[in-house]
């Protein structure tokens, strides 16, 4: 009888991101989501170096033309080639998205994981936060902004003072639902076995909550990040088209909607553009968000 031992290859065990990543792909939307926001991230970044106009070169004998091969989406009552500030309000659009996102999501992780895991604070962490969530937000980022805009200004300058005022409002207006989301994480992870071991041993609680907690709670915080991009995108494009975010030289997707809006019946195409990157970049990170959440879900990953 001939020795037929065989040596199986024991294959290395999966990552948990790998099947994250697996259950992301089936989800088309998310792909498609992901996929359009790469691309306008990589437009707005880099397009300026393909299309070298401008956004405030002023051509005045060009002013309110459509659509050419000159001015791809036309032209505004200047004579500015709207193309160029789309690109560069994209940029500024973005990152004020990004950076109020990365604000709200600090403050709200804090408030959540303080607020679940100290028991006398949490009834007060609590009541702040629907304090917050009563508070009529867009009256409230208005009033805030006429307050304090002119003193921003004149210490960081025009643009640089309005961005800080502007990121720093919608961040601190927008970290309520991911504290109560990581709250209510917390809750249920205290009672997790390997939490009460490691508090029998006497880990402090500081090591507990980084080493322990916080990457438990990974995934929701990263839904609301998505979700919180496209928040902070709305709700500064509405500041701009109330005409009090960015100076009107200085081109975001809301400033440009509130330009246009005087010149509807003459170039319709002013209004469409910038209301289109709003709206397509708006939805591109919300299937994003849904396509995490089912994939970052234990009960759906795998099936």
């Amino acid at each position: 009888m001939t020795d037929t031992a065989t040596t199986t290859k024991t294959e290395a065990p999966r990552s948990q991101w790998a099947d994250v990543w697996d259950q992301f792909r089936t989800h088309r939307g998310a792909m498609i989501g992901a996929a359009f926001f790469v691309f306008i991230c990589l437009l707005v970044t880099f397009g300026p170096m393909l299309w070298t106009l401008e956004p405030n070169y002023i051509d005045i004998r060009a002013k309110n033309q459509g659509p050419s091969m000159a001015h791809p989406f036309g032209t505004d009552q200047l004579g500015r080639d709207t193309f160029a500030q789309v690109l560069a309000g994209g940029r500024v659009s973005l990152l004020v998205g990004v950076t109020a996102m990365l604000l709200a999501l600090f403050l709200g992780t804090l408030v959540g994981v303080v607020a679940g895991y100290f028991k006398r604070l949490d009834s007060p962490l609590m009541r702040l936060t629907d304090l917050f969530l009563a508070l009529p937000i867009l009256p409230l980022l208005l009033v805030i902004i006429m307050l304090f805009r002119d003193t921003l200004r004149a210490a960081f300058g025009p643009e640089t003072g309005i961005f800080i005022l502007v990121v720093s409002v919608i961040g601190i207006t927008s970290w309520m639902h991911t504290a109560r989301i990581v709250r209510g994480d917390v809750l249920s992870l205290k009672e997790q076995e390997f939490v009460l071991a490691a508090r029998s041993i006497g880990t402090p609680s500081r090591r507990m909550i980084l080493r322990h907690i916080l990457p438990n709670v990974m995934s929701p915080i990263m839904v609301s990040a998505t979700l919180g991009i496209a928040t902070a995108i709305i709700t500064e494009s509405a500041i701009s088209f109330l005409g009090l975010g960015f100076p009107s030289d200085f081109p975001t997707w809301g400033r440009l909607l509130s330009d246009s809006t005087n010149f509807m019946t003459l170039n319709p195409e002013r209004v469409i553009w910038p209301g289109l990157a709003i709206s397509l970049t708006v939805l591109s990170v919300n299937y994003i968000g849904d396509g995490l959440r089912d994939a970052l879900d234990p009960r759906i990953r795998g099936r």
